[in-house]
């Protein structure tokens, strides 16, 4: 339910190439599932994690364990322990690149809406 909460709430924000990384099966990884996304300008990017932060407090009950990046918004991090949710400004997400970074794990396009 959180994951799927996220996801819608990366929609709602009209996030772009949403991607959940599947990391149960890959030895080393912090937690079960990185769900990554980008958008356009800092102000998308803050407004991104607004909207997954609000959608899954309100159908989940679920606050982020911990957030980072939150003065720069090049890339905000929200930490729900089994879930990591990593929201870029465009070009910082190609820099970083972490679907290569974790290309042994199982890696699904969430469709935009």
């Amino acid at each position: 339910m959180l994951k799927e909460s996220i996801i819608e709430g990366l929609q709602n924000g009209k996030g772009k190439s949403i991607t959940c990384i599947d990391l149960r099966k890959t030895s080393g990884a912090v937690s079960d599932f990185f769900i990554i996304c980008h958008g356009e300008s800092s102000t998308q990017v803050e407004g991104l994690k607004k909207a997954v932060y609000e959608n899954c407090f309100n159908k989940c009950g679920e606050k982020p364990w911990h957030e980072e990046g939150i003065s720069n918004a090049e890339w905000i991090l929200l930490d729900y322990v089994n879930i990591v949710v990593h929201i870029f400004h465009r070009d910082t997400r190609s820099f970083y690149n972490l679907e290569e970074l974790w290309a042994d794990a199982k890696i699904e396009e969430i469709e935009n809406v």
